[in-house]
């Protein structure tokens, strides 16, 4: 699912259910204290990054994460892992064609009640109300919150700093599939570069609302 709203020269591994694969050892010391819910989780998300790395010509190895926990990659690689009930998916690139890529998906679902005020600001409430009432058939409250899950995903790498759900004011294209993130901060993407904002690709379908961003070089 999430490889249709990815661009050329991004690759993408999914799973559904189904037990994953034994874990690195090294990989298997990060996650020895989680629950059994949490292991299968990371265990399959490390399964997918394995796959997408091998389309991308990158040998097998463990992938460890940093001080948020995102995954470290190996040289050269810019990726991104989600994981909701049901499914997994990784999508990688090499960095001298991207600078960050970004997924997340999210069970089709709205959100649970009084989590809104958390995640949408001011703003963006009237726009998600004229989105439900042209099409009542998208949680368009999920739609949002993975869309920023993603966007702090590709932030994260290029900033490292954290990115609240007040820090970006979004909009969405329910005709295009897209939507376009405004950031509220600063952030430098290389030297002087300073990063604005992002453009991604949003899909619904199969139970799921799933969301991307791929920020070129």
């Amino acid at each position: 699912m999430i490889e249709a709203i990815l661009p050329a020269g991004v690759v993408c591994a999914e799973a559904r259910e189904g037990e994953p694969p034994p874990l690195h050892p090294e990989e298997e010391a990060l996650v020895s204290r989680a629950v059994a819910k949490r292991r299968r989780e990371f265990a399959a998300g490390r399964a997918c990054a394995r796959e997408a790395l091998g389309a991308l010509g990158v040998p097998p190895a463990p992938i460890l994460s940093g001080a948020r926990g995102e995954p470290l990659w190996p040289e050269g690689i810019v990726g991104s892992i989600t994981h909701c009930d049901g499914y997994r998916a990784c999508a990688a690139a090499r960095q001298r064609e991207m600078l960050s890529v970004a997924i997340d998906a999210e069970p089709h679902a709205p959100l649970p009640e009084g989590l809104l005020p958390d995640i949408a600001r001011p703003e963006e409430r009237p726009h998600l109300a004229e989105l439900a009432r042209a099409d009542p058939a998208i949680h368009w409250d999920k739609l949002l919150f993975s869309a920023k899950e993603s966007v702090y995903k590709a932030w994260y790498p290029l900033a490292e700093r954290w990115l609240g759900f007040e820090d970006a004011v979004l909009s969405i294209d329910p005709n295009a599939g897209t939507f376009s993130a405004r950031l509220l901060v600063g952030g430098s993407l290389a030297g002087e570069a300073r990063l604005g904002g992002f453009e991604g690709r949003w899909a619904v379908g199969d139970g799921l609302v799933a969301t991307a961003i791929a920020l070129p070089r």
